[in-house]
């Protein structure tokens, strides 16, 4: 298996141990390249799985890059390993953060669009553990660094989470209510949020709670969808107004 890794501290030159990534799995776009797209994965999950669905959506236009997290003991498994883009015990906001896991898989995210052409609009997206990590990409960069500091140096133009929850909640809040232009920025920036009202994993109310949040502090470019029965998984109405969505805010055009 290939292998990509992060630095913790990432852009600080004292990174004090590398975090291994499994392997990641890129769908290429079949018409124009006009975004690419990171989308991460659910706890225990890998690249792969969400790489096939992916290219089945109609968006010709986008590049998905599908990483795969490391393998770590999760305390929610009481210690099991699996694949896992941070630490966890429970999926809500008040959860302690594991900010150096976040981090490291924001950085690791931005590390894979550094290289994408510079005329093509940036964009994370992700399932519930890989739709929080997504949103802790937008504390980062709405912020301009990561938890840690360090600067967060790349421009994302869309967010998607799916049965997801917002980490670092009040970092967050703090960061945006401390400074002009991350309000500024939080005020633009497009996200599209989907939870299911039949969740069993990650509760409704997290993600409701969650999207609330993200309001309250200033994210007014904010959808938040509900859907009534859906478990812990997705469906084709889900994914059609993904797809939707998409088309409508990266401005995508006809291959």
């Amino acid at each position: 298996m290939s292998y990509g890794s992060s630095d913790i501290g990432s852009g600080s030159g004292t990174a004090t141990r590398t975090i291994e990534f499994g392997r990641t799995n890129v769908v290429r776009p079949k018409g124009i390249h006009q975004a690419t797209i990171v989308w991460l994965h659910g706890l225990g999950d890998k690249g792969s799985s969400w790489s096939q669905l992916l290219e089945t959506l109609p968006l010709p236009n986008i590049k998905w890059i599908c990483p795969t997290a490391p393998t770590r003991p999760v305390k929610i498994f009481g210690g099991f390993p699996c694949t896992a883009w941070f630490d966890v015990g429970d999926f809500s906001e008040e959860e302690p953060d594991d900010l150096e896991g976040l981090d490291a898989s924001a950085a690791h995210v931005a590390n894979l669009l550094s290289t994408e052409p510079a005329d093509v609009k940036l964009g994370v997206g992700g399932f519930s553990m890989g739709a929080a990590t997504a949103l802790h990409s937008v504390m980062c960069l709405v912020s301009g660094k990561y938890a840690n500091g360090n600067p967060y140096l790349v421009n994302l133009s869309a967010i998607v989470g799916l049965s997801g929850w917002l980490p670092c909640s009040r970092i967050l809040r703090n960061r945006v209510e401390g400074s002009h232009e991350a309000a500024r920025r939080a005020a633009s920036l497009p996200i599209f949020l989907c939870h299911g009202l039949g969740d069993d994993v990650v509760a409704y109310e997290h993600g409701k709670r969650s999207a609330q949040t993200l309001s309250s502090a200033g994210f007014q470019n904010l959808t938040f969808r509900t859907y009534d029965g859906l478990g812990h998984y997705t469906i084709p109405e889900e994914t059609d107004e993904v797809c939707n969505w998409l088309t409508a805010n990266l401005g995508l055009q006809g291959s």
